[in-house]
């Protein structure tokens, strides 16, 4: 009779995947910003642990959020085993089911394999418990596809027992109990190591030593290692790959070998040892086959017990909000996988925008910036959502309309919040003082001015979408005073304007903000000597409202022109904000600066060209719908504009709200202070003079 028709052939228990819902969150975060395209094998962790809670419970690996973090043993806790693994996860489905499954499987037994022969695993005996995971991510649906793998070599083929395995408060004392715990403890805290050896000595009891010492040691001796199993007879997944490590180094020595399966388990409060298993090896049974490296084996088996992948679905069980804030950037994080790498995310979700305007306008803009990720959305108006306005504003809808309709602002920046529940939006009702409509409460008006200057000065990025020339005025004036960046949007009835302002720095009364125009520049106009909205007006704005009929009271246009303006408005200030110059980005006024600029697409080696890479950004787009037209044009800042002029922020610094007040009551000062009235004179002088009359004479 055989050694294996006498004995018991020893069985393992394999391990049971369990996969936290954060690690799902992670690899949702590492696909979209890390890993992007690349299906190549990443290095993560995983961890398993001997102390179990009952023997119904299965041998579990687990991995989470923190599997992709290169972090040390002690982060899995007293009783956590640290495991190496790899992650390959696909860009399809189909990809992910054509993968050689026995080769992927292979390639990490061959690992484990040559860290046996180079005496790697005796040295970190963690090396023999690798796992392999592939998974397919379907980040539209949070469905995600996955399949371990928990390699282990065949080698030996049979383990032959003499009789089962005994628990150890079957086989030592209790006081031989407390010696070996006090041994272990004392080897952990020095070693940490998953095996160990335990030897025995008569006189000074149990000690614990490295597993390289095996062949050093004369005493009794136990191999020991940390066992996730918690079944009476049957010890984990990581003996087998350890017994191949002995039986390739110390062959000789694994018939008669004694195991100890250490189980550090906690019940009722209290640690207990008793439990572990000690396991009298008889014969063993190798491989018949001469190849190379020994077989490997160790795909998990799904929910139904066949072999095959497993799939979770999140969708329910995620936060919505979580889910939504993950959703919403999925777009834009596209664009970095393959048409902009270099696309800056973090500058764009992180710029505050306050919108001046909440009506057509604004409700295209602030659905726009939402979509380029912009999180921090501020609207000011003081007009209430009529019936007429849903069908053209985005934001709102009839029941907005009842009792008199709602505060704009207020009703779009709870839409923002109903549309995403990540954005932070307010709304300010406020009305903006304007140049040519009478101060008749002063003190109101002087604190709405405040107001608006908080709003400007808290934000980076300020809209102007107001339907009259002159509610742009005062915030064009701060946001030039305060640095700035202004896009506006101006709506004609089937044209359109799109510019932004010049940007300076804050105002500073010790430093020179401008000189005069010095005639037309070739090439390009850098951004602080770009012009504002005004910079063309060669007249203060008064009151635009005054004895008009109702087509002229509102703004009519055809109703494309707003989306395409506001789109544009939009990407202007990504543009610019994904410029390396930023607000100071040159606006190209000739077709060969405009050529180079798009040459940058073409030449990024090229270090001489340097622009954002979305191409060129203009300083103003003016479009004509009935020719389906747009140009370019850029203007230089105009020295006596009764906006962003230097002699005018200077007059408001000095004067603060008396000079604004004097500006609503009679606008014609804005002449007179920016030099406007000056210049009217010099015009008409010139058109005064008396020209002598041309000579009839013959030269003859």
């Amino acid at each position: 009779m055989t050694s294996e028709e006498s004995g018991k052939i020893l069985q393992f228990l394999p391990f049971s995947s369990v996969i936290s819902s954060s690690f799902w969150h992670k690899l949702t975060q590492m696909k979209i910003d890390v890993y992007a395209l690349s299906d190549e094998p990443v290095d993560i962790t995983g961890y398993y642990t001997n102390q179990s809670a009952s023997s119904r419970l299965p041998a579990c690996l687990n991995v989470d959020y923190s599997s992709f973090e290169n972090h040390h043993a002690s982060v899995v806790g007293r009783n956590g085993i640290l495991c190496q693994g790899l992650l390959q996860n696909t860009n399809t489905f189909e990809a992910f089911k054509d993968i050689n499954k026995q080769a992927a499987i292979n390639k990490c037994g061959e690992q484990i394999w040559n860290d046996i022969l180079s005496g790697a695993a005796l040295l970190n005996p963690s090396l023999l418990t690798r796992f392999l995971l592939l998974t397919f991510a379907d980040l539209k649906k949070y469905q995600f596809y996955y399949w371990f793998a928990f390699p282990t070599l065949v080698f030996p083929s049979k383990i032959i027992l003499d009789e089962e395995p005994k628990e150890l408060d079957k086989v030592l004392t209790k006081d031989e109990l407390h010696q070996l715990q006090q041994a272990y403890d004392q080897y952990k805290a020095t070693c940490g190591q998953s095996a160990f050896l335990v030897e025995k000595n008569p006189d000074l009891g149990f000690k614990c030593h490295p597993l390289k010492e095996l062949a050093n040691l004369k005493n009794t001796t136990w191999v020991g290692f940390c066992d996730p199993s918690s079944l009476p007879t049957n010890p984990g997944w990581p003996l087998r790959n350890l017994l191949a490590l002995i039986a390739y180094h110390h062959k000789e020595r694994l018939a008669g070998l004694s195991v100890l399966c250490w189980r550090d388990e906690v019940r009722d409060g209290q640690r207990r040892i008793g439990s572990s298993l000690l396991i009298e090896i008889k014969d063993v049974v190798y491989p018949t086959e001469n190849e190379t490296n020994p077989k490997c084996l160790g795909w998990e088996k799904n929910e139904r017990g066949k072999l095959g992948a497993r799939m979770v679905n999140l969708s329910n069980s995620m936060d919505p909000e979580r889910l939504a804030n993950s959703a919403v950037d999925l777009n834009l994080k596209l664009m970095k996988w393959r048409l902009l790498p270099e696309l800056n995310l973090d500058i764009v979700q992180n710029t505050k925008c306050l919108l001046l305007g909440a009506g057509t306008l604004g409700c295209y803009v602030a659905r726009t910036l939402m979509a380029w990720g912009v999180r921090h959305i501020t609207f000011i108006d003081n007009g209430r959502v009529s019936y007429s306005n849903p069908v053209r504003q985005s934001l709102y809808t009839f029941k907005d309309c009842i009792n008199g309709g709602q505060p704009k602002a207020e009703s779009a920046a709870n839409c923002l919040r109903e549309i995403f529940p990540g954005m932070i939006s307010l709304g300010i009702d406020l009305r903006i003082p304007m140049p040519g409509h009478y101060v008749t409460d002063a003190e109101e008006i002087e604190k709405d001015v405040q107001l608006l200057a908080d709003a400007i000065n808290e934000h980076d990025v300020v809209f102007l979408l107001t339907d009259t020339r002159e509610s742009r005025w005062l915030p064009s004036m701060l946001s030039a005073y305060l640095g700035k960046l202004v896009i506006n949007a101006a709506l004609g009835f089937d044209t359109y304007l799109v510019m932004r302002h010049g940007q300076r720095e804050p105002w500073n009364p010790g430093q020179v903000q401008s000189e005069k125009s010095k005639g037309v520049m070739r090439g390009a106009l850098v951004g602080r000597q770009l012009g504002c909205y005004f910079c063309n007006d060669v007249v203060a704005p008064g009151d635009s409202t005054k004895d008009r009929t109702l087509d002229q009271q509102c703004t009519v246009t055809r109703p494309g022109i707003s989306l395409i303006a506001s789109g544009l408005a939009v990407e202007l200030m990504v543009s610019v904000l994904q410029h390396p110059e930023g607000g100071n980005a040159s606006a190209e006024i000739s077709t060969a600066a405009m050529t180079t600029v798009q040459q940058h697409q073409q030449e990024p080696d090229n270090k001489e060209i340097s622009g954002s890479p979305l191409g060129v950004v203009p300083h103003s787009i003016r479009g004509f719908l009935h020719r389906h037209q747009q140009v370019l044009p850029a203007t230089e800042a105009f020295y006596n504009c009764t906006a962003c002029s230097p002699l005018v922020i200077k007059r408001y610094a000095e004067e603060g709200y008396a000079f604004l007040s004097e500006v609503f009551n009679n606008p014609d000062c804005l002449e007179q202070v920016s030099g406007l009235a000056d210049l009217h004179k010099d015009i008409a002088s010139i058109e005064d003079w008396d020209y002598p009359e041309e000579s009839e004479e013959s030269n003859d």
